[in-house]
C-alpha cells in the first residue's frame, strides 16, 4: 500500500486528462492563461522527482518539512515523498513566527525542501534547524541548498513506489495552534486513502469534476480521485485578502464543480457576486470549514449557486470528514433553531463513522467502559470513531493520552468541542471545551449564547467570555457591525439594554448583564474565522471590573 499509487492507477486509466491546471499571466484585457500536466505527465514528474530525491540522498522514514507554494510541483513532490516512503511535513506559515518555529523544533526533521526563501529565513533562525541533514531548494542555484531542479530532466519517468504498510506514516500534518500548541498529527498511508473514499463517496465526485482548492490539501485527495485541480489566484496562508474577483475568474474559467476553503474567503466571493449579479453556474459543491457558518452565508450563496449548494462538513486535522451538512438543508430546517440559541447542526455522521456524546470528563480517558454517554437532546463532549481517526500526535504522548480513547482495535479521538445528537441522529455544535463557562452549576456553551446576542441588528459577532474580577459571571463581547466601540452613553446605554431585553426572553442567557465592545475581534490565522475567545476573555479581566 503506498498513498502515491493512486495517481499511478488514474495515469494508467485516464492518461491525458488534465490533473493539476495553474494560472499564469494575465494578458492586456486581464484574462489569464493556464498551464497544465496531464496524468501521465503528472505521473512522470512524481517519478523523475522521486529519482532526483533520492540522488540528493533521501532516505525512506525520513521527515521532510515541505515549504513550497501552491503550484503544479507542490503535489508532485508530496506525491514523490509519498512513492519513497518519506514523511512530508507541512505546518502552515500563516500560524505566527513563534509557533512555526516551535513546530520545527519538535517535529525533528531530517530534510527540509524550500523555496530559496525559506532558505534565506533559516540562515536567520539557525537553532530550529539544527537537526536537518539535508537542504533542498526548489531555486536552480543555491549556496546553501541542493537544487531539486537541476538537471531534473535526464532522470528517468520510472520509479517503483515502496511498499508501506497501512499503518505506516505517511505525512505529518501541523494543526494551526488556533486553539492551543500547535500539534503534528501521524496521517498514515491507509488514513490518506480512507479520507480520499469518504470524501469521494460523500459528494458523489467522478473524474469528469474540476476542483479549486482553496485549502492546498484539498488538492492531494481530488488529485487521487482522477480530478482536476486547478491551483487558485490566492496566497492560501491570508484566506481573508483573497481576491474574489481574481477566484470567480479561475472558477468560471475551469468550469469548477468542486471548490472548498475557509468560509473567509466565501464570504468575500458571496459579497462581489450580489454587487455584480453574478452566478456561478457550474459549482455543484461549494464547502466551507473551520468554523460555524453564518446563516446568512448559506442564504447569500442560495442565489448565487444556480446550479449547485453550500456544504459544511465537520472534523479536525485529527479526524476529516466526521459528518456533513448542506445549505439547502440548513436553510430549510435547522437555522431558525440556530437562531434560537440550539447550536449549529452540521448533519449526520458519514458511512462508517460513529459519534458518541459523552459526559465531560477532565484529563485522559484510560479506558472506553468508564464513560458515560449523554441522552439525546443533552450536551456533551463529542467523541469519534472513524476510519479516518489519526493514531497519534508525533512525539506528543501526553497529548495523544489526552485525545485517544482505546477501544480493543479501536480508536476513538475527543473531538475538543462539545454539542448534542438530536433524534434524527444530527450532530449540533456547540463551541469548544475550552470555551464553556461554568458558573456554580450553570454551564454556559458558547455558540448556542452568542447565536442570542447576535440577534440584533447592529451586533456583527458576540463572543463568551468569563469574567474573574468580583464573582465569577459569564459576560459577551461584542462587535459592532459599523465596528464603533467609542458610543456616547446615551447610545451605548440604548444599545446594551436592547441586547439584555434580547438577552432575557432565553433561559441559557437571561441571567447575563455584563456586556463590552470590541472593535476588531481576533481570529485565528489559518481560517481567518474563528474568534480568539482566549483572547477576548484575558483583555476583559485586564480591564479590572
Amino acid at each position: 500500500m503506498n498513498v502515491a499509487n493512486q495517481i499511478t492507477d488514474i495515469a494508467i486509466k485516464f492518461p491525458y486528462r488534465r490533473s493539476v491546471v495553474m494560472p499564469e499571466k494575465k494578458d492586456s484585457l486581464g484574462n489569464y492563461t493556464y498551464s497544465h500536466l496531464t496524468f501521465i505527465q503528472l505521473e512522470k514528474r512524481i517519478n523523475q522527482l522521486s529519482n532526483k530525491l533520492v540522488n540528493l540522498g533521501l532516505k525512506k522514514g525520513q521527515r521532510v518539512l515541505l515549504f513550497v507554494k501552491p503550484s503544479k510541483d507542490f503535489s508532485a513532490l508530496t506525491f514523490a515523498l509519498f512513492k519513497l516512503g518519506a514523511v512530508p511535513v507541512l505546518i502552515d506559515p500563516g500560524m505566527g513566527v513563534k509557533n512555526f518555529l516551535a513546530a520545527i523544533v519538535q517535529v525533528k526533521a531530517d530534510v527540509i525542501i524550500g523555496i530559496p526563501k525559506v532558505h534565506f529565513i533559516r540562515q536567520i533562525f539557525r537553532k530550529p534547524f539544527l537537526n536537518i541533514q539535508l537542504f533542498i531548494t526548489t531555486g536552480k542555484f543555491s549556496i546553501c541548498a541542493k537544487s531539486i531542479h537541476k538537471n531534473i530532466s535526464d532522470e528517468p519517468f520510472i520509479f517503483d513506489a515502496e511498499d508501506m504498510k497501512p499503518s505506516d506514516p505517511a505525512a505529518i500534518l501541523f494543526t494551526s495552534g488556533g486553539t492551543g500548541t500547535p500539534k503534528g498529527v501521524v496521517y498514515t498511508h491507509d488514513i490518506f486513502i480512507n479520507q480520499t473514499k469518504m470524501l469521494q463517496e460523500e459528494f458523489s465526485l467522478t473524474e469528469e469534476d474540476v476542483d479549486i482548492p482553496g485549502f492546498p490539501l484539498f488538492a492531494l485527495f481530488t488529485l487521487a480521485m482522477g480530478m482536476t485541480s486547478c491551483v487558485p489566484d490566492m496566497d492560501p496562508s491570508k484566506p481573508k485578502n483573497a481576491n474574489p474577483k481574481k477566484l470567480i475568474q479561475n472558477i468560471m474559467d475551469q468550469g469548477a464543480t468542486f471548490v472548498a476553503g475557509s468560509p473567509a474567503i466565501w464570504e468575500n466571493i458571496a459579497e462581489y457576486c450580489i454587487e455584480n449579479r453574478l452566478t456561478l453556474p457550474s459549482v455543484k459543491y461549494l464547502v466551507m470549514f473551520g468554523a460555524p457558518i453564518p446563516v446568512s452565508l448559506h442564504n447569500k450563496f442560495k442565489k448565487i449557486l444556480t446550479n449547485g449548494t453550500t456544504f459544511t462538513p465537520y472534523g479536525a486535522t485529527e479526524c476529516l470528514p466526521v459528518s456533513n451538512i448542506s445549505g439547502t438543508e440548513v436553510l430549510n430546517e435547522t437555522a431558525n433553531m440556530s437562531n434560537e440559541g440550539l447550536g449549529t447542526c452540521v448533519g449526520v455522521p458519514l458511512a462508517n463513522v460513529t459519534i458518541k456524546i459523552i459526559k465531560e470528563i477532565e484529563g485522559p480517558i484510560e479506558d472506553i467502559q468508564s464513560i458515560i454517554e449523554m441522552p439525546l437532546g443533552s450536551i456533551g463532549e463529542i467523541i469519534v470513531n472513524s476510519p479516518s481517526v489519526t493514531p497519534e500526535y508525533f512525539l506528543m504522548p501526553k497529548k495523544t493520552r489526552e485525545a485517544k480513547i482505546y477501544d480493543g482495535k479501536k480508536i476513538w479521538h475527543r473531538m475538543g468541542d462539545v454539542g448534542y445528537l438530536d433524534d434524527r441522529g444530527r450532530l449540533w455544535f456547540c463551541g469548544r471545551q475550552t470555551h464553556v463557562v461554568n458558573i456554580q452549576s450553570d454551564f454556559y456553551y458558547s455558540i448556542p449564547v452568542e447565536a442570542i446576542f447576535n440577534k440584533h441588528l447592529q451586533v456583527k459577532r458576540s463572543a463568551l467570555v468569563k469574567i474573574h474580577s468580583g464573582n465569577d459571571r459569564a459576560g459577551i463581547v461584542i462587535e459592532r457591525n459599523d465596528g464603533k466601540t467609542n458610543l456616547s452613553v446615551e447610545i451605548k446605554n440604548k444599545f446594551f439594554t436592547e441586547l439584555i431585553d434580547i438577552a432575557s426572553k432565553y433561559d441559557h442567557t437571561k441571567e447575563i448583564h455584563d456586556l463590552f465592545l470590541y472593535k476588531d475581534f481576533p481570529v485565528d490565522v489559518r481560517h481567518n474565522i474563528k474568534i480568539d475567545r482566549k483572547k477576548l476573555t484575558e483583555w476583559v479581566n485586564e480591564k479590572g471590573l
